[in-house]
């Protein structure tokens, strides 16, 4: 069996999911025929037992790249501020420090003070920020700059492990 790098496998579990949705497409195509009454119908070379036999493989082979990455992410580790990290805890982290950046940039766009209207009494009431905006601004950009660098550490280990699957229908 052949061998494909990481990050080919799951470019082609992307791939191979969105043919499988092509595929269910298809089957329902295939499947009825409009004809006038009293005439037989013409088919196809894809029947649909066709399709669906190859829908079935091609679900299989989803399931065994799945569980291919899987096992790779799990036992294969990334090393990210002195740090080791398997890689499944390195995806995580780097989504949760781009989740972290995302509200840091909330915040960071705030004004320290700002005047609030329409309580229509007469009263002007303030809203003022309990945090320095500018202090998170700059911790935003920090997050996101250290995501985008796990990330490319992620992508970077993801080419040089291989995995034992034969890619060769799909090429």
């Amino acid at each position: 069996m052949a061998n494909i790098s990481l990050a080919e496998a799951v470019k082609l579990k992307s791939i191979l999911l969105k043919r499988i949705h092509e595929l269910e497409e298809e089957i329902m195509r295939v499947a009825f025929i409009t004809i006038e009454k009293g005439t037989s119908p013409e088919i196809g070379p894809r029947t649909v037992s066709v399709v669906d036999n190859e829908i079935t493989l091609t679900r299989k082979d989803i399931r065994t790249l799945d569980k291919l990455i899987y096992e790779a992410n799990i036992s294969n580790t990334v090393t990210f501020k002195d740090k080791a990290y398997t890689i499944v805890e390195a995806i995580e982290l780097a989504t949760q420090m781009r989740a972290q950046a995302r509200i840091y940039k909330q915040l960071g766009v705030s004004e320290k003070e700002r005047v609030q209207y329409g309580y229509g009494d007469g009263t002007t009431y303030v809203q003022v920020a309990l945090f320095n905006p500018e202090e998170y601004r700059v911790n935003a950009l920090q997050y996101e700059k250290e995501a985008n660098k796990l990330s490319g550490i992620i992508n970077a280990k993801n080419y040089s492990i291989t995995i034992n699957f034969d890619d060769e229908k799909y090429a």
